[in-house]
Order: C-alpha cells, then sequence, then structure tokens
C-alpha cells in the first residue's frame, strides 16, 4: 500500500501522519531525509514506505492531509451561521488561524515544491468558491448591498491567489494569515450596506 494511494490507514499510519505533519508544520520538509524522518519518528523507512513511495510523495500526502484537516476546521466554525457576514468573517478568520500554525520554513518548501503549492493552490481555489457562495447568499438575504458576487469573488479568488504565491507577504511585509485578516475586513467593509 505504498504511494500516495494510501487508501484506510491504520491507527498507527494516522498517528505517524499527525506526528510528520506537526514536524513539517515547525520545521518544513524539504531539508528531511527519508533517515532523518525515520530517526524522528522512531520508525524505520519501511514503515514510512507504507505511508508513501518517496520522501515527495510523503510531503505531498503530509501538505494535503494538513489543509483538507483546515477546511473541516474552518467548516465546523461556520456551521450553523446564518447572516453572511458573520460567515465570512468567520471563515476567514478560520483561515486566518490555520495559517499561523505553520512555520514559514513550511510555507517555503510549499511555495517551491511543485506538487505542494498545487495542494496549496486547489485549496485557495476551493476558499474562492466559498467565498462567493457566501457573498451570493448575503446579497439574496439583502445582507450586502447588490453586487456582481462572481466578480467579486473572482477578485477575492486574485487575492487569495496573490497570498498563496507569497505575493502579498513579499510587496507588504505580512505573513499569509495577517493578510487574510485584512482581505477579511475589506471585503465586508466594501459589501456592507450603507
Amino acid at each position: 500500500m505504498a504511494g500516495s494511494s494510501l487508501r484506510r490507514p491504520t491507527a498507527r499510519q494516522r498517528a505517524l501522519l499527525a506526528e510528520l505533519e506537526e514536524l513539517f508544520l515547525a520545521k518544513g520538509f524539504a531539508a528531511f531525509t527519508l533517515d532523518d524522518l525515520a530517526a524522528q519518528l522512531s520508525c524505520s523507512k519501511s514503515t514510512l514506505y507504507t505511508l508513501a513511495a518517496s520522501k515527495e510523495q510523503l510531503a505531498t500526502l503530509v501538505v494535503r492531509r494538513f489543509f483538507k484537516g483546515a477546511a473541516r476546521t474552518i467548516e465546523q466554525r461556520i456551521e450553523g451561521l446564518t447572516d453572511a457576514r458573520e460567515v465570512i468573517a468567520t471563515y476567514l478568520a478560520g483561515v486566518s488561524d490555520q495559517l499561523r500554525r505553520p512555520s514559514a520554513e513550511f510555507m517555503r518548501d510549499i511555495a517551491a515544491f511543485a506538487p505542494a503549492r498545487a495542494e496549496y493552490e486547489s485549496n485557495s481555489h476551493a476558499a474562492a468558491e466559498r467565498i462567493s457562495s457566501f457573498i451570493a447568499d448575503g446579497v439574496r438575504d439583502g445582507v450586502f448591498r447588490e453586487v456582481h458576487a462572481t466578480l467579486i469573488a473572482q477578485l477575492v479568488g486574485v487575492l487569495i491567489e496573490a497570498i498563496q504565491a507569497g505575493t502579498v507577504a513579499e510587496r507588504a511585509g505580512v505573513s499569509d494569515a495577517e493578510a487574510y485578516t485584512a482581505l477579511a475586513e475589506l471585503l465586508l467593509d466594501g459589501l456592507t450596506r450603507e
């Protein structure tokens, strides 16, 4: 069961993945070898091979796990909320909170490794789609002024991509978490009825 096609992981595999996620979030993944990882986790390389066929596949698996877990946590935070302002504010605060967890090394490693970067991009696109639906709901419910929800969501999507690509951090000198907080403020102030 090697490779990124890990189907139903055992309890031990789930525990290893959780440990790997915490290790990668703290220190990144690019500098580690499989030997390093086995030593850090007190397991054998063959145990790691039950998770993925290579270090690169393992990194991609853990990055995907991080973003899926973050998305689940954020969705739980907005569950039951009905006011579009509150939904958007809570959703983007959740994104901000989740992006405070990883170290700068982890985020740099994601940016430098195409498969991991693709996971982040996919997650960013999903976030933009969710925000589009929240805006449409707010316009429909009269909470937000009449706007072209798809257009606003696409503009938000461009900003999310710029955050994800590191452009905002580079130009403004802020973390991704800080950028998402500012995006929430900009979006909500711009949409709210007078």
